[in-house]
């Protein structure tokens, strides 16, 4: 047997009774240790939150709360102002468009260049790059979740038609529209279907926005009725809830021009007894009569529209248009090589004005919205865009004649024109993003 030792127990007894105390005391400590010295734990690879790069923004030391969110707001209004697409770059891009003159079917033949043998395809891998912001790169899926259950309508000459013809190709790669509706010489008037968004796309042929009549055998000059608006498609107004007018080239032509029920003037009407006016006053009034038209019937209404001006688009004919290499050019202008002046800047300075002058109108009009899709500039860049000669299939295949038709005003498809494309799904995703934010 063991010795039996008493001081043995002693310690045990006294161990047992110390015990609990010292735990008692020992618990608070590590409790107000773990407290304010964490122990650091390395989170698993697997269950790691993504990682935050902030940037820093200096700011004035004296900034208060209210004053930090004056200059957030104030910063949001720079980058706003500073993303101006009007000046700009046209750069090498090797992504190019986003269909071919064969995926599409609904190009007009005459832009259809590719189809029709143009040999250099350069003028496809050019993207518009503007001063201090980005172009982004045309979204159809974007394009169509904001359209959804909406109608769309291009109004104007066959600008409009040009433009509207490009939007069809790039939204048709995601999903392809229908037909529905076609109307009038040249099929002047026609509507797309775009079942997959429940979205209606349409033209509507006027060449002048206002009332006019059309030259014709008996009279070799337009008629424009400067004060009332063109009912052919301003009495559809209250089915369309975006409008895309597009207008110019026709205000050129010759054409007697009446305003109050009386004659105001001609422009270049030889053999008529009416005063010679020139064609940019008569043209603001024209555009003035437009968008007040469209202020006075949609500006109270319960059904709001969203109004888009695309700016003039200038031509690129050098020498007689039925000249062979009447727009020879293969590659964009260079910033500097080519200054927007004479008629192509007065008539993009009048639909500006006018647009900024209808804008101040529409202050007090919250479901009306206005914009001036200013495309002048980038076009006046691209001389290379044109069909030219290939608005015909083949146009040289029994050999180079002297004489042939070219077309230096409207343009290729796919080309330049897809970036009028791009600027106006941007002012869309801008609206919409302010619609959200409750701006």
């Amino acid at each position: 047997m063991g010795s039996f030792s008493p001081f043995k127990d002693q310690n045990y007894s006294m161990t047992k009774k110390l015990l609990p105390w010292c735990l008692y005391v020992l618990l608070p400590i590590a409790i107000i240790r773990l407290y304010l010295y964490p122990i650091p734990i390395s989170p698993s690879t697997t269950d790691q939150l993504p990682r935050n790069d902030f940037i820093a923004i200096s700011t004035p030391a004296t900034a208060t709360p209210s004053s930090s969110s004056s200059l957030k707001e104030e910063k949001r209004a720079d980058v706003e102002a500073e993303c101006d697409y009007t000046n700009g770059v046209w750069v090498a891009d090797k992504l190019g468009p986003l269909y071919n003159g064969t995926s599409c079917g609904t190009i007009k033949d005459g832009q259809n260049c590719m189809s029709h043998s143009r040999p250099d395809q350069g003028y496809l891998y050019w993207r518009w790059k503007p001063h201090g912001c980005k172009l982004p790169r045309f979204e159809p899926k974007t394009f169509l979740q904001i359209l959804r259950n909406k109608h769309l309508a291009f109004v104007g000459d066959s600008m409009a038609r040009n433009q509207l013809e490009s939007l069809l190709c790039m939204v048709a790669t995601v999903s392809p529209p229908h037909l529905v509706y076609t109307s009038g010489e040249d099929n002047k008037f026609r509507r797309w279907h775009f079942p997959s968004h429940n979205l209606n796309v349409s033209i509507y042929w006027s060449p002048f926005l206002v009332k006019g009549v059309e030259k014709s055998e008996g009279a070799d000059y337009n008629k424009l009725y400067l004060d009332s608006v063109d009912e052919r498609w301003a009495s559809d107004m209250d089915q369309m809830d975006m409008v895309v007018l597009s207008v110019g080239h026709w205000f050129l032509h010759p054409a007697v021009y009446f305003y109050g029920g009386s004659v105001l003037g001609c422009h270049s009407c030889t053999g008529q007894n009416h005063t010679e006016i020139g064609f940019y006053d008569v043209f603001g009034k024209a555009f003035k009569t437009t968008l007040n038209a469209i202020i006075e019937r949609k500006g109270s209404g319960s059904k709001a529209i969203d109004v888009i001006v695309t700016t003039f688009s200038p031509h690129h004919f050098e020498g007689d248009w039925d000249k062979f290499g009447a727009c020879p050019r293969t590659k964009p202008y260079k910033e500097g090589e080519k200054q927007l002046e004479g008629m192509d800047e007065e008539m993009r300075k009048v639909e500006v004005e006018e647009v900024k002058a209808a804008k101040v109108k529409t202050k007090n009009f919250a479901r009306l919205r206005l914009e001036a899709l200013d495309v002048t500039k980038l076009a006046l860049m691209r001389p290379d865009g044109h069909p030219g000669p290939y608005m015909y299939p083949n146009p040289f295949a029994n050999g180079i004649q002297e004489r042939v038709q070219n077309d230096c005003v409207h343009w290729c498809l796919p080309g330049p024109i897809d970036t009028w494309n791009q600027m106006l799904l941007d002012v869309m995703k801008r609206w919409e993003s302010r619609s959200r934010e409750g701006r």
